[in-house]
């Protein structure tokens, strides 16, 4: 690999604290600290990336040396390793300094005028780990690795996966938090995206009155990040960079309702100023339909981060990005009006979306009634998400309430039958309004709604295999992933049995997840 590429940019540009010290500490002064990663003995390569790795400039794996590095050891000296420093509101509520408690920079590597940054995620303690080890145990690490590439192939904004190794240590968890402690496989992630930078590295510059710093952290977003943005003489280019958060962060939800992906821990030192799905913890795609679905045992019984509160959590982290730059823009009433316009034009985004999922060839006045029956429906029959919309795709003419059972989650009476029976109806009278021909409405479907998706059943039965050492599973699950419109293995193409109901690591999950 291509490791003497691999640069600096960040740590040259901002203040940071050079010493190493991994104590867990305030840093009240610097955006970053150094640190040196873990020392791993016995670390084993899983998967790696290959076609990723060329496309930002890495290249292949060619050496021990390579191999080393994507465990964080025996690391070449043009690579200086450090954490960042960011703060953030966790659950509604101001948490103070954050930061990359389990994630270490390796830095940025420039390919084809394209920055990517490049991190290990479980490589050791940083001053940001608030009393934890900094590691990551397999579980969660397969999890991270296969989701964030099932989202890039499903076509949603998100970091990326390089590689995926055990470090060949063991690490205590409480997955539950519920005083029974056990010990984990150690596992290693590099991950890249083209950044890192988050809401929360706005906040604590912010709470800490570091104005200066603040603008010179927002020009360097601005200059590296948002062509979009025109950054030389434009007095306003604090305001437009800021409705350009907005326009990325509405594309990305648009995206997660499109595919069914519930987050589960939407703080804003988890939302990406460049609008990328970032740290995978208890996420779940969702299976039976149902708009207070979460997926996290810590957002229990208030389900702040529900599937269906996702839209209303994101304009509101994004009000209080709006509250940390305001010392950029000063000016309330701009600020107000592009949420404003962020909240209004969510919903006419989403509604062209589902038009899309259903075949539609545009969205008509008499569809927001047929939206809103048809979320009813599936929120009161509990329908399979991703199955449902499977079954649409044929002619209209041979649709029958029976096809529809392998999206069932429990037997039907007959009122709810009549109740499919007669949406069903409803949905060939619209589909006839349709300029479209019908094949073409089945290609817009086939492209807008997947056949496979990631769902946590299906990683749970592959993370238990893995920790037996059979990585079977987890290859087949990468090969489906990476052709999600496709059914490659029919077996995947299934709700989610009803052993797994109330299943630990699969239905319920924790932030340690």
């Amino acid at each position: 690999m291509n490791l003497n590429l691999i640069t600096q940019k960040f740590t040259k540009i901002f203040p940071g604290d050079f010493s190493g010290n991994t104590m867990q500490r305030q840093t009240p002064e610097v955006m970053f600290c150094t640190v040196k990663p873990a020392h791993f003995n016995d670390a084993e390569l899983i998967d790696f990336n290959e076609k990723l790795s060329e496309e930002i400039g890495l290249g292949k794996i060619e050496d021990q040396t390579d191999k080393d590095f994507l465990v964080a050891q025996n690391l070449p000296e043009n690579i200086e390793t450090y954490a960042t420093a960011y703060a953030g509101h966790q659950f509604g509520n101001w948490a103070g300094q954050l930061g990359d408690g389990r994630a270490i920079f390796a830095g940025e590597i420039i390919n084809k005028n394209r920055q990517t940054e490049i991190q290990w995620k479980g490589a050791g303690a940083t001053p940001y780990s608030r009393n934890a080890d900094g590691r990551a145990v397999l579980r969660s690490s397969i999890r991270e690795y296969l989701m964030s590439e099932a989202m890039y192939h499903l076509g949603v904004p998100t970091t990326r996966a390089l590689s995926l190794s055990k470090t060949g240590e063991d690490v205590i968890r409480d997955i539950q938090y519920s005083g029974n402690p056990q010990k984990e496989q150690g596992a290693v992630v590099v991950r890249t995206a083209e950044s890192f930078l988050r809401f929360g590295h706005f906040e604590l510059l912010s709470a800490r009155k570091q104005n200066e710093l603040l603008k010179q952290l927002a020009d360097y977003s601005i200059e590296n990040f948002f062509p979009e943005v025109q950054s030389e003489n434009n007095s306003s280019k604090y305001i437009d960079w800021f409705q350009a958060i907005c326009d990325r962060t509405l594309r990305m939800i648009i995206h997660w309702y499109r595919v069914g992906f519930v987050h589960g821990v939407m703080n804003t030192d988890n939302m990406s100023i460049l609008g990328l799905t970032i740290d995978y913890g208890p996420f779940s795609m969702m299976d039976g339909y149902d708009l207070e679905f979460t997926p996290n045992t810590t957002d229990l019984p208030g389900r702040r981060y529900a599937f269906g509160k996702q839209a209303q959590i994101s304009h509101w982290n994004l009000a209080a990005l709006a509250n940390a730059i305001f010392p950029l823009i000063n000016n309330q009433e701009v600020l107000e009006k592009i949420l404003d316009g962020f909240g209004r034009q969510f919903w006419v985004k989403h509604d062209q979306m589902l038009a899309q999922k259903f075949g539609f060839d545009e969205v008509l006045a008499e569809d927001e009634k047929f939206f809103t029956e048809w979320q009813q429906m599936m929120q009161d029959l509990n329908l399979d998400y991703t199955l449902f919309f499977q079954n649409l795709e044929k002619p209209i003419s041979e649709f029958k309430v029976e096809d529809f059972k392998d999206a069932f989650y429990r037997n039907l009476n007959e009122n709810e039958l009549k109740k499919l029976s007669d949406f069903i109806e409803k949905y060939r009278q619209r589909k006839l309004k349709n300029k479209i021909s019908e094949s073409e409405s089945f290609q817009l479907m086939s492209k807008t709604n997947p056949k496979f998706v990631l769902r946590n059943f299906l990683l749970f039965e592959a993370i238990q295999a893995a920790e037996n050492g059979n990585y079977e599973m987890f290859f087949q699950l990468k090969k489906a992933l990476e052709n999600p419109y496709e059914i490659l293995y029919p077996e995947f193409n299934q709700k989610r049995p009803s052993k797994y109901d109330n299943q630990t690591g699969s239905s319920q999950l924790s932030c340690s997840s």
